[in-house]
This record gives structure tokens, sequence and C-alpha cells, in this order.
């Protein structure tokens, strides 16, 4: 197949012009570069390389120079992400060329405030992340993790719960979501599927859905089933494998950014959490794979 091609295309370019062959700009125009892009990193991938206190900025910039657009912090902490006040941690990833797009983090209920419903201690919290992402330049905040509920009551109170911090978020200009992992295709009570439970019983006038593609697939799960079942509900995906993007074969990544608009996505995340090289190589080779890949589009945001 690849000498026939090789013969087609160059009988097709005897019948071209040199400057069409050679793909050479006419005069005075300049090379046509390939459209970047926009993927965004979650900072967990490269979490070991962060554990030095003036490691951040000289990270961020090895990112940017990768090619990454944008990233997506995983350590917001008493007001500061990675030790930097919001406006700081703007600073630093802007001055690289990169945007701040979202941000892993969560306030889990109490015992009590699971049993009696109230959530207005834990929207306190929520008001000032809020603030705290605003001032950061988020576009989105993203609860990362909950454990599986005990009751089906529990879930719903989660759900009205999210309901609630997903108001606010809409109220300050943010948008809102839940990232899975794999235990979100259990059962809650043998009676409801915890993932379709939660996409059922939220607002998606308030809620939208992370989708961890790999976390799905390994909870023995279709992606694209998930977004023709519930069209436009996750306006994110995380894109992962088991170690670099598109190493083991087991993601079926062309049908799902083939059926990317089906889903309602808008931005694209790339997260390595292990690693077969390096972890900067990691997250190279995992990049490359996206930019290369022809079924993947340079932007999804409209």
């Amino acid at each position: 197949m690849r000498i026939k091609a090789l013969i087609l295309g160059t009988a097709l370019c005897l019948g071209l012009t040199q400057t069409a062959c050679t793909s050479q700009p006419a005069a005075g125009q300049e090379p046509e570069q390939p459209a970047q892009k926009e993927v965004c990193i979650q900072l967990y991938s490269v979490r070991d390389l962060l554990k030095e206190t003036d490691s951040l900025e000289n990270v961020l910039k090895q990112l940017a120079d990768m090619g990454y657009t944008s990233v997506e912090a995983a350590n917001y902490a008493d007001g500061k992400f990675y030790g930097k006040t919001p406006a700081e941690f703007k600073q630093l990833v802007e001055q690289t060329g990169m945007k701040v797009l979202s941000s892993h983090t969560t306030r889990p209920l109490t015992d009590k405030e699971l049993a009696s419903g109230n959530f207005t201690e834990a929207l306190k919290w929520w008001d000032q992340c809020i603030a705290d992402h605003k001032a950061a330049g988020m576009k989105y905040i993203v609860t990362p993790w909950m454990s599986v509920p005990k009751t089906v009551k529990d879930l719903q109170t989660y759900c009205d719960y999210f309901n609630e911090v997903g108001k606010r978020c809409q109220a300050a200009g943010l948008k809102y979501g839940y990232h899975n992992h794999n235990h979100e295709f259990q059962k809650v009570e043998d009676k409801e599927m915890m993932y379709d439970y939660m996409l059922q019983h939220t607002d998606p006038a308030y809620v939208f859905f992370q989708m961890d593609v790999y976390w799905v697939v390994r909870g023995q799960n279709s992606p694209v089933d998930y977004f023709n079942k519930y069209p436009g509900r996750f306006a994110m995906l995380h894109i992962k494998d088991h170690r670099e993007i598109g190493q083991s074969g087991m993601v079926g990544y062309d049908a799902i950014f083939r059926n990317a608009a089906t889903a309602g996505v808008k931005d694209i995340v790339a997260e390595i959490e292990q690693y077969s090289v390096p972890v900067m190589e990691s997250v190279r080779q995992s990049l490359a794979y996206l930019q290369e890949a022809p079924f993947v589009k340079a932007s999804y945001s409209e």
C-alpha cells in the first residue's frame, strides 16, 4: 500500500508545478504552518517535578515549549495553587504563553452534612474556593473524586450538593464538573449504577462531566456509548492511557474523538499518571501522539 501511494504521489506531482510539488509558498507569502492543537496538561502528570519550592516556573516553561496550551491544577490548598496566590499562579502560567484552564479540587461532605442534607458550611468553603479560582483565571472547577455512597439517598444528597456548587460557579462565571474513575461503575445498594445516577440527577445547567476515558474503559464501559446516551454532558475529556497516551492500544481514541461533538466536548486534558520513560519525555510523547493523530481537531472550543 505504501509503495502504491508513493507511485501515485509521484504521478500526481508530475502534473503540477514545481512550486505546488514542493509545497513552497508563492513569492511574498509566509510558509503555511500547521495549526497548533489546543491541549491542556493536568499538572498531576508532573507532580514529582513540582516538589521543589521553585520548580513550578521551570516546569511550566518546559510544558509550554513542548506545545501544551493550558494547564489544569491539582494542588489548591489554603487559598493557593502550588504555594502561589491565585494572581501569582495566573501570572506564572500566562507568562509562558499558556492559559489557566481548570482545577481539580473539592470539599467532601461530612457524615453530619450527609445525614442532614445541610450544606451551609460546605458552601462557605466553596464561595472562597470559587473566588480564588476566578482570580486565577480558571474556566472550570472539577471535583476529582468521591467515594461510592453507602445508600442511594446519600448519592442523591451528593447530586443535590453538586447542583448547589454548580449554581455558585455559574453565578461567578465558571463551570463546575465531576471527574470519574472506574469505581463509579458500581451499583449503589445493588440498585443504581453510580455514574448513570449522577448523570441523571445533576442539572445539566449547573454540572458537566469531565470524562476520564481511560477509567471508563477500565470500568468495562464504552465512552462513545455514554456520549450517545447522555449527549452534551461531557464538556471536558481527560485523555489518559495506562502509561503514555496511545501506548496501550486499549482505549479507542479514534472513535472517542470522532464522536466528540455528540459528547459536547469543549476542552481536552492530557493526564499521564504512570510512565515508561522519564516524566518530561512521557508527557512529550503523549502530546506528540495527540498532535499527530488525524482524528484530533485543532480546537474543540466554540
